[in-house]
């Protein structure tokens, strides 16, 4: 994986991934309308913030108050918001520049106190037979812990304009629905954002496990259209890949930051299912990816067969055709000295000897299978 540290060193990943266009577009007008929401999280326990509460302001709070932490979730992140973010968490002008663009693949960095991923969450879509992502960008901090969902989608599809009621409800049940997990700090919610990522791979891989199926089933039925679709769920595979191999590394580091940063230990266990469960994903991906591959291969030897089949009776066609034209190209060379010509049964011995020879050839082109 590669880390860019706050010296700048690394080299910036460019968009890997496929994107839908983000709910609202920067530069304009409702560009400018944050849709931000804070929480607040004491001793464990879920309490709404004051409205129009600022990052500053929350933070401070989250700063002053014994076990006291704040969750900023922006549903669909403007230039506004994250410039606000970036000022009142103090964070690194390559950080931000990061926060301001997404097409990135899973990767974790760390400037300071902050620890900063990325990770994307999939979703099967059974009538398009597409693998759609999004991408989050995750701020830690000690007492704050920042979301920003860069597609303007939640982890299930949904935003402000599909959902009864706001991303945001969904948003508190996925990720402060446990008061236990809460009271060990924002990385408890960090840990729930990934856990429920995970998650939602297997909907996906079963959704592409029956696309499989079906692929077979063309395959051996001779459908032409097959190839392209093995192509395209091919390309679907190979994305889903890049996301959960990149995030198996994300993970990993995490995992190796447990001593240096004091993670509980509660904690540490979950973390490690999440790794789990992640490393089974990866696994099945991959011999989903080489299961396609062998039915590519399945499919290339299936219609070079065809093609052989068909071969075989257009070259046994040309052959049967072959001799009635032979022995009408020699007696229609109008030679005088050709007794056949002048003969009473000539005709109908070459018309005869045409009839037989196809047929012959014929009989002998079925024994063998070519017709």
């Amino acid at each position: 994986m590669t880390q860019r540290h706050a010296d700048g060193s690394g080299h910036r990943r460019g968009n890997m991934f496929r994107r839908s266009a983000p709910a609202v577009p920067s530069g304009t007008a409702e560009a400018t309308v944050s849709t931000r929401r804070t929480r607040y999280v004491v001793d464990g326990r879920l309490t709404p913030a004051p409205p129009e509460v600022s990052i500053s302001e929350a933070l401070r709070y989250a700063q002053d108050e014994p076990g006291t932490m704040t969750l900023s979730l922006f549903p669909a992140p403007t230039a506004e918001d994250v410039d606000e973010l970036a000022q009142a968490w103090g964070l690194h002008p390559l950080l931000v520049e990061d926060l301001h663009h997404a097409g990135q693949r899973p990767k974790l960095e760390r400037y300071g106190d902050v620890l900063f991923l990325v990770v994307r969450s999939a979703r099967y879509l059974d009538d398009i037979e597409d693998v759609d992502f999004s991408e989050f960008h995750v701020l830690v901090r000690p007492h704050a812990i920042a979301v920003l969902c860069q597609d303007g989608r939640w982890i299930d599809g949904s935003d402000e304009t599909t959902l009864p009621g706001s991303s945001t409800e969904i948003a508190d049940h996925t990720l402060l629905d446990d008061s236990r997990l809460l009271a060990l700090g924002p990385e408890a919610v960090l840990y729930r954002l990934l856990d429920a990522i995970v998650d939602g791979y297997l909907p996906v891989l079963r959704g592409l496990a029956v696309d499989k199926e079906q692929i077979e089933r063309q395959v051996f039925s001779g459908d032409p259209a097959v190839t392209e679709r093995i192509y395209r769920l091919s390309q679907e595979v190979i994305d889903l890949q890049h996301a959960t191999s990149s995030l198996t590394e994300v993970l990993d580091a995490l995992g190796r930051g447990f001593d240096r940063y004091g993670i509980p230990d509660a904690l540490r266990a979950y973390l490690q299912d999440v790794t789990d469960h992640l490393t089974r994903v990866d696994t099945r991906v991959g011999e989903l990816r080489e299961a396609l591959a062998q039915i590519l291969t399945v499919n290339a030897t299936l219609v070079s067969q065809r093609q052989n089949e068909d071969m075989k009776k257009i070259s046994g066609w040309a052959a049967i055709l072959f001799a009635p034209t032979l022995i009408g190209a020699v007696y229609g060379m109008n030679f005088d000295s050709m007794p056949e010509l002048h003969w009473t049964f000539g005709y109908p011995l070459a018309v005869s000897a045409m009839v037989a020879l196809g047929a012959g050839l014929y009989l002998v082109f079925k024994r063998k299978r070519w017709m």
